[in-house]
């Protein structure tokens, strides 16, 4: 394999995106350049959706085009992300190759007309994926305008699973490389069980749509091995790249969105990490689903410097309800990504289409032209960011990490749970919110890393975890960590199997309590816990619980477990280990996270409500993101130059409603006053 650069070549903060110039007529590639340079665009992505306009029929290639438009560009300055058109092949592969389409669970072949909807399983698209690659590394490797290579575009969306005859087979191949032999596979799977018992590699199938629920252990295995084949794809394509080219490659994930490929996996496959993000129109307080997917993005990607592939300059097409961005919005979006740790900054996309499924979702150059509000914002943020050149590089820290397992995600998403509102989506979300509005800045890990380097771990919806894993976190807290763990967590192994000694077993060296009975509420009952004197209100879940040697901090003053505790705490060698059994929301946390970061040693920042600040730092020197999300003025302590304005700051810094300010400052010390 070449030798690959850590960040494509291009100064400053990348800024652009999806450039589809295939919708358009020739006439218009040059008005788009022209005004890609007025925004102050450096890059975009090109050639992701156009297969069949580049291999016109098997074997048969047309590149006169994209070479015009990458001359072209070229000669106005703007670089290209070079995508791999895989997401979508064309009609003439479906037509030669209809076994290559997906298969649902039901056995539905899904039909031609979408993205998507080709096996990742069949070995025609795996021979055809490598040809177009091959293909265009052979074309474009050396073009001065190609520094960067986009594979393939959201892996996963809008499907993941298929149930293919390729895919049964492959399926079995990798079972048998997994388990080895028949009897370890029916061990993992419990197949004694409902006599489920196999005999005959052959008679492993999917577990496609069965009369009743499938089992539980053999659907969690098709998860791992979906993704295994979706990153396999990734890889063919990566491989055939980096045989002819060293430039960066990449692929742009969906954190926080899409759930169905293990980014933990995916992100040592790529040489830097690309996300997609998205508004969820129906949050009120869609900002902070935004940081979780940024520091997500940061954290697979152990720390380094990212990019934001696709947001949205205002509202997308394929919400129930797709809820403009307000005036600022798009700058405040771009710049929370940045101060957690992206070095790019792109869109979907570049001039909205007239055509097609997503002719309604915005665009740095809308339906209304240059002289809407958001171009006019563009043309800003573009401005903005060619301010921040320094930034770039530079690193965010965090002090706390949040547990986020894909894996953990799949089990427990499975049929027949204790109750159907169980969602680990939204523990993480409120455990977050919590340390998000009182300023502290989160990493995600998974509970097999190395958590030494964190004073408070948190353990949202851990459903799943290996017995090596639980040694792992027992050993955080007796080395001197802080551990909270939420309600149903270590119940299952790695197989989907509830773990010898009962729910929460593994965990007991850190907590000190077992779970006797889970005991789930009925739908909109609410229950009260007696905290210290506080009352904090909670639903969904309660649970039995056994306590050893721990300290009852809260007690279940009713529903089925009225009297009981509810909330406990275990010195446990240096550290702590917190078990909180029922789910109260975010502003119920507050009361029980103050003394959890009084163990930790961690002090909540004091910010005013909806005022946001993320550190991200490089030698001696900090650079401060402050966005306020407020309709009001913010005026809080600060020393050194606002980049954006690049006004000098003594002693108070003032961001008006709606604004962001970006500060650079001398490096402060852990501990040391702002």
């Amino acid at each position: 394999m070449m030798p690959t650069p850590a960040w494509p070549a291009l100064s400053g903060i990348a800024y652009g995106g999806d450039y589809n110039p295939e919708q358009w007529p020739r006439e218009t590639w040059r008005e788009d350049v022209a005004l890609m340079r007025t925004a102050g665009v450096n890059l975009v992505s090109v050639g992701i959706f156009s297969w069949g306009l580049l291999e016109t029929s098997e074997g048969v290639f047309d590149f006169s085009w994209l070479d015009e438009v990458i001359d072209l560009l070229h000669a106005n300055g703007i670089a290209v992300d070079l995508g791999t058109p895989t997401a979508s092949p064309p009609a003439w592969f479906f037509a030669t190759y209809p076994d290559s389409r997906v298969v649902t669970r039901d056995g539905v072949p899904m039909g031609f007309g979408s993205r998507g909807m080709v096996s990742p399983s069949s070995p025609e698209y795996r021979a055809a994926s490598v040809r177009i690659a091959t293909e265009l590394a052979t074309r474009y490797a050396d073009h001065p305008a190609v520094v960067m290579w986009h594979v393939h575009n959201e892996y996963g969306t809008p499907v993941s699973d298929d149930y293919s005859a390729h895919a049964v087979r492959e399926w079995r191949l990798w079972l048998q490389e997994r388990y080895g032999s028949l009897d370890a596979l029916n061990a993992a799977w419990g197949t004694a069980f409902w006599g489920q018992h196999y005999g005959d590699w052959a008679h492993v199938g999917a577990p496609a749509a069965t009369p009743t629920t499938a089992n539980p252990a053999q659907r969690l295995d098709y998860a791992r091995f979906t993704d295994h084949q979706l990153r396999a794809c990734f890889i063919g394509e990566r491989d055939a790249i980096r045989a002819l080219s060293t430039k960066p490659i990449t692929t742009n994930f969906m954190a926080n969105q899409h759930h169905g490929c293990d980014l933990w996996a995916w992100a040592r496959e790529v040489d830097i990490v690309s996300d997609d993000h998205y508004l969820t129109a129906a949050d009120e307080h869609a900002e902070i689903g935004l940081a979780i997917a940024a520091d997500l993005s940061r954290s697979v990607g152990r720390g380094a410097p990212w990019i934001l592939m696709e947001h949205s300059t205002s509202a997308v097409n394929w919400q129930p309800r797709n809820v403009a961005k307000r005036p600022g919005e798009m700058a405040r979006n771009s710049l929370s990504h940045l101060g957690r740790g992206a070095d790019g900054i792109l869109f979907f996309q570049w001039r909205a289409s007239r055509s097609g499924a997503e002719k309604f979702h915005s665009a740095m150059l809308p339906h209304a032209g240059t002289g809407s509000r958001v171009f006019r914002e563009v043309v800003d943020l573009g401005a903005k960011l060619g301010r921040l050149d320094e930034v770039r590089g530079s690193r965010v820290q965090a002090d706390v990490a949040i547990l986020w397992d894909f894996e953990s995600f799949w089990a427990q998403d499975l049929e027949w749970r204790p109750s159907d509102d169980l969602d680990h989506d939204e523990r993480i979300r409120a455990f977050y919110e919590r340390l998000w509005r009182d300023g502290i800045t989160v990493d995600f890990a998974l509970p097999g890393h190395d958590l030494s380097s964190y004073a408070l771990v948190i353990a949202p919806a851990q459903y799943l975890l290996r017995r090596e894993d639980a040694d792992n976190l027992n050993r955080y807290v007796e080395q001197g960590g802080t551990l909270v763990v939420s309600f149903f967590s270590a119940i299952v192994d790695e197989h989907d199997a509830v773990h010898e000694g009962g729910f929460l077993a593994p965990l007991a060296p850190a907590l000190g309590v077992h779970v006797e009975e889970h005991l789930p509420l009925r739908e909109g009952v609410t229950a009260s816990v007696d905290f210290g004197g506080a009352t904090l209100s909670a639903d969904v879940w309660q649970e039995d619980l056994v306590v050893g040697d721990a300290d009852v901090r809260g007690v279940y003053v009713d529903g089925p477990a009225a009297g009981k505790p509810a909330i406990t705490r275990r010195a446990h060698g240096s550290g702590t280990g917190w078990y909180i059994s029922t789910r109260p929301d975010a502003a119920s946390l507050a009361a029980v996270m103050a003394e959890v970061y009084r163990d930790a040693g961690i002090a909540p920042s004091g910010l005013p409500a909806g005022v946001e600040i993320i550190q991200r730092h490089a030698g001696d020197t900090d650079f401060i993101v402050t966005i306020n999300h407020t309709d009001e003025p913010v005026t809080m302590p600060a020393e050194g130059i606002d980049l954006l304005t690049q006004r000098e700051i003594h002693g108070m810094l003032t961001v008006e409603a709606g604004d962001v300010a970006v500060t650079r400052s001398p490096r402060t010390a852990p501990g040391d006053p702002a």
